[in-house]
């Protein structure tokens, strides 16, 4: 999906609307993670793709001592508005700032795939996660499952030359996310797929917080704002319920490792 230094410039472009309007929706995965890695008092946690520090504060809330890192250098600056007394790096996953062992727990909720090298990326969440620590990474669940696929869909073909990578949906297909894992070193001791419904007061607020990821920004980049939000509008409207609200179900795929 391209190095850290575009995907910073992308998921920075609109920040505030990003840890605003989506990134809260994605609670119910954060929760999951937390819960299967029993994440509580006193507990080394490295959030790796914080965002805009909506984990990183539930991991706080929980008594973890807690660290985080993006490549978006604009959510950074919301993620320590949030979640003091988190310390946040602006940084690579595949150059990951921090001592070998560091943390009990690596949080990787829908980060790896954006990584140039997914493989390298998690090996280097390896060398910073205790021996008897866990790895708990995210992605989106098969891509027939989550209706956003038809944003996804919209913005790639409304590009003059569509991306030859799988984008998002990376490591989506069945069995590639714990192929991945365990390339780089990892054993997945559990995994689980969660339901996270998508929704919004009506399409002006949909196009809002759908713009504001990074993906949405590479095609609005691509071909402008006005070009791509007709294609995303259109290709959402059927999804509008009687009310004028957009309901997208979606659901997320992640897994516990060990090292």
């Amino acid at each position: 999906m391209g190095s850290s230094r575009i995907q910073g410039e992308l998921w920075s472009a609109a920040a505030h609307d990003w840890a605003t309007l989506q990134e809260p929706l994605h609670r119910p995965l954060w929760e999951a993670m937390l819960d299967a890695t029993n994440v509580g008092a006193g507990m080394r946690l490295l959030d790796a793709g914080c965002g805009s520090g909506g984990a990183s504060h539930l991991a706080v809330q929980r008594g973890a001592a807690v660290k985080g890192l993006d490549a978006a250098k604009e959510l950074l600056d919301i993620a320590r508005q949030r979640a003091s007394p988190v310390e946040f790096w602006v940084g690579d996953l595949e150059d990951l700032p921090y001592d070998a062992e560091e943390f009990d727990v690596v949080l990787a909720s829908l980060s790896v795939q954006y990584a140039a090298d997914p493989v390298a990326a998690l090996r280097e969440l390896k060398r910073v996660c205790a021996l008897s620590g866990r790895l708990a990474m995210s992605t989106w669940g098969p891509e027939n499952a989550c209706e956003q696929r038809v944003i996804f869909q919209a913005i790639r073909e409304a590009l003059p030359s569509p991306p030859s990578d799988a984008g998002p949906f990376a490591l989506s297909t069945p069995g590639q996310l714990e192929a991945c894992v365990a390339q780089a070193g990892w054993q997945v001791v559990e995994w689980e797929i969660v339901d996270c419904p998508f929704v919004y007061p009506d399409l002006a607020t949909h196009w809002q917080a759908q713009r504001s990821a990074g993906p949405v920004q590479a095609a609005i980049r691509a071909v402008g704002e006005e070009r791509a939000r007709a294609a995303v509008e259109q290709a959402v409207t059927p999804l509008q319920t009687p009310d004028g609200s957009v309901r997208l179900n979606n659901c997320f795929l992640y897994v516990v490792a060990a090292g």
